[in-house]
């Protein structure tokens, strides 16, 4: 019988934290860093091991070069389908289904008194995890279990790419009351690649001519005079 951690019943601070950390790492997420660090320390809604791991993680994006960090999160999160944070990316990809599920999702944002900015997008995880925030402990547990299995899809790309963000979707399976355990995943295709028109003609391809892979020769053919308008034969 597999036994997971059971979290207490405040979990407030620790998923306003866990939110702030799937965010791009702006220059102000860096000045709170010592206060997300505290917030997690004193709450202890997850186990110290792992309350360490994400401490390390905020004082490395606190510490490191601020440009890299930036560009690290960037090509984690926004070029590769396997670890994008918009959960219907998972579930309906490109379908038209998409536009329906977030307009469920914004009007129960919105009947909670959550508003987005402009800019964001509902089925982001660190949106649901602001979301979650509001929900007394029971709600907010039982929403995070209905995502468990695009959570730790995403754990096991992130696992896989050997980030230390993969703590932080360990955290969220645990105050799902899940386990964080890797799943098997896919090659993933950078997005920008994934959507690449294909070229128009095969970009011109000599594939299928008599000589494949040689310049080939382009005649121009002069047609013959045409008979114009009441010219005589």
């Amino acid at each position: 019988m597999k036994t997971f951690f059971s979290p207490p019943g405040q979990t407030t601070k620790t998923l306003r934290v866990l939110s702030h950390l799937l965010r791009y790492p702006s220059a102000e997420f860096r000045q709170h860093v010592p206060e997300m660090i505290e917030a997690l320390t004193l709450e202890a809604a997850l186990p110290s091991t792992r309350v360490g791991e994400l401490a390390q993680l905020l004082l490395r994006l606190h510490q490191r070069d601020p440009l890299a960090t930036e560009a690290e999160f960037v090509e984690l999160f926004d070029r590769g389908r396997a670890t994008s944070l918009h959960l219907f990316e998972h579930v309906h990809g490109d379908s038209r289904d998409r536009g329906p599920a977030m307009i469920d999702l914004l009007q129960t944002y919105e009947k909670a008194g959550l508003y987005l900015e402009e800019g964001e997008l509902p089925d982001h995880l660190s949106v649901l995890l602001e979301y979650a925030s509001t929900q007394p402990p029971r709600q907010a547990r039982e929403l995070l279990g209905e995502t468990a299995h695009i959570l730790r899809a995403i754990f096991s790309a992130l696992l896989k790419r050997q980030s230390p963000y993969a703590s932080v979707l360990a955290a969220v399976l645990e105050l799902a009351g899940e386990k964080a355990e890797a799943v098997p995943v896919p090659d993933d295709a950078p997005l920008d690649e994934s959507w690449d028109e294909p070229p128009v003609f095969g970009g011109c391809s000599t594939e299928g001519q008599a000589r494949p892979g040689q310049p080939q020769p382009i005649r121009v053919v002069r047609n013959g005079p045409t008979q114009r308008q009441g010219a005589q034969a």
